[in-house]
């Protein structure tokens, strides 16, 4: 008992340690310390302290150097750093961009009434207008074949007379295309914060341009490209006929902390992408930031420390019980086989709908852990003979059976009311919906029955509780931690992009678990019952008196 205590201390300093830590580098991103004295040699200060007058101006080219030439796109006489707008503009595609190319935008502040390279002290970043994407596959529907519903038909047919190169017939091939970014999100500092050269932040160099005024250093506008703002659902694909597409150019001012932030969250994102995650599964990571106030994330980061935490203190127990678990009794082994069933399909359905893999990989690890909860819960043994498996099911006991007489019924009176909402449900959506493939539809209809009414599978549980009349024989430490868990999840139902399906999933949990906390108290632990290893207190075989002959 000590050991484990020690260890779940461990764990819990830690995590403790982990969250004061990663505080400490935040502090240190958002705060950076100004020159003591302006006058001194060692201070670089703002060229935009000077009131300036500025120009932005904004081009297309196929290279980001510009070499073969370049378009102008958009411009803005009169500059100022801290007025914010939001400028929507067409931009003519070349035919190379047409022809699955890229595309890029130079954007240029440089002194008014000269060009960008008739300015030598002109700042300016190249940003990607276009990107690689596997297009999404059509869906159809599985009994008449259309691919598109009547009401879509005639605004494809509309907007097909009006000329709309959207209207066009898309690829549907399985090889990267091009997609047209839509938004081109951009920012200057306009804090006139004045550097100290000798504690300059890393990250904010890269960004910086000075130049020598007399014995002063002076640095240049800190222009930055907002990548966090391209997310996925702005992309269009682009095919021949797309002769021009609509680009919304938002500029706004930002502060150093926040753009210190920004830099770091994208390179994080940017390391991510070098690790293998697709741009969807970094969409994902860009809505947290972007879609989200920075107090509130904040807030999230901090939520999903604790969600971390209590995730594994949750495992740790959770493991631990079915170890150690010997016997069924109090036990509904329909509801295992359910939890089972129903994170299996959870997971394929995540799968199918190329969910993130932030959702993903823990409904993996989930699903493992349940079929191994299964082998436990029916007392299955396998044995290997000649490459081929065998197994070998366990006896039950007199109250082992009782319990599972009492699952039997439950499960009785639920088919009842379960199977045909069930099949109801499936042939709806095969009438009515579209999907991309026969498997699809199947994944869909298992998943929608495991959302929908997944928690009456919890009720057997409920009702064998209310036969035995005592909760002993549940292992609510990992029930604790996962009722955290799932009031935590509620606020991740938010903020992480999911199916609505699945975000529905984890508001219906709190009733569950809700009902479980009434049982705990209608029901006071009794120790002549049997616990959760299978065992009694007061069953404990007792020392005979020993006697001096």
């Amino acid at each position: 008992m000590f050991l484990k205590a020690s260890f779940t201390s461990l764990i819990v300093g830690v995590f403790v340690v982990y969250v004061l830590h990663t505080c400490w580098v935040m502090y240190g991103i958002v705060y950076t310390k100004p020159c003591d004295n302006p006058k001194e040699d060692n201070c670089i200060t703002p060229f935009l302290a000077g009131n300036p007058k500025l120009q932005l101006s904004i081009y297309t080219a196929l290279r980001p150097n510009a070499e073969g030439g370049h378009t102008l796109i958009h411009k803005e006489e009169t500059f100022d750093v801290n007025s914010k707008f939001e400028r929507i503009v067409n931009v003519t595609l070349p035919k190379k961009t047409r022809n699955n190319g890229t595309l890029y935008a130079l954007i240029f502040v440089h002194q008014a009434g000269v060009t960008p390279w008739q300015d030598p002290r002109q700042v300016h970043l190249v940003a990607q207008l276009t990107t690689y994407m596997v297009p999404k596959l059509p869906e159809i529907s599985l009994i008449s074949g259309d691919d598109q519903t009547q009401g879509q038909k005639e605004e494809a047919q509309q907007k097909k007379g009006e000329g709309d190169p959207a209207a066009a017939p898309t690829s549907t091939a399985d090889h990267p295309v091009s997609h047209w970014r839509t938004r081109l999100t951009f920012n200057i500092v306009g804090d006139p914060f004045v550097f100290d050269r000798e504690s300059l932040p890393s990250d904010v160099h890269r960004y910086l341009r000075v130049f020598q005024n007399g014995k002063k250093m002076v640095y240049l506008p800190l222009l930055f490209v907002d990548e966090l703002s391209n997310r996925v659902k702005d992309l269009a694909e682009i095919n021949s006929t797309s002769m021009e597409l609509p680009l919304t150019i938002s500029y706004d001012s930002i502060s150093l902390g926040r753009l210190r932030f920004w830099i770091h969250m994208q390179d994080a994102v940017f390391s991510l992408q070098q690790f293998g995650f697709t741009e969807k599964d970094a969409d994902e990571i860009k809505g947290i930031f972007v879609d989200t106030n920075l107090y509130f994330l904040g807030l999230t980061f901090f939520v999903a420390a604790f969600h971390l935490l209590f995730d594994f203190l949750a495992f740790k127990n959770d493991i631990s019980f079915w170890k150690e678990k010997k016997s069924m009794v109090g036990m509904s082994s329909k509801a295992v086989l359910w939890r089972c069933f129903s994170t299996i399909v959870i997971f394929l359905y995540l799968f199918d709908q190329q969910t993130s893999l932030l959702v993903l990989i823990p409904a993996g690890i989930g699903s493992i852990i349940e079929v191994w909860k299964v082998k436990k819960a029916l007392k299955i043994q396998v044995f290997w003979k000649g490459g081929k498996p065998t197994f070998l099911f366990g006896k039950m006991d007199e109250s082992e059976r009782r319990t599972e007489h009492y699952d039997t019924l439950a499960m009785k009176y639920l088919s009842y009311l379960l199977y045909p909402l069930c099949i109801g449900g499936a042939v709806y959506a095969l009438v009515f919906q579209r999907y991309k493939s026969w498997y699809s539809w199947l994944i869909n209809s298992l998943v929608n029955g495991v959302y929908a009414f997944g928690f009456l599978f919890m009720l057997p549980q409920l009702f064998v509780n209310y036969k035995l009349k005592s909760v002993a024989h549940l292992p609510w430490k990992a029930f604790m931690y996962k009722a955290f868990n799932t009031f935590i999840d509620d606020v991740f139902a938010f903020i992480i992009t999911m199916p609505t399906s699945h975000r529905l999933a984890c508001f219906r949990d709190d009733v569950v678990f809700l009902i479980y906390l009434y049982q705990r108290w209608l029901y006071p632990v009794d120790k002549t019952r049997v616990n959760e290893y299978g065992v009694s207190y007061d069953e404990e075989p007792k020392k005979e008196k020993t006697h001096k002959d």
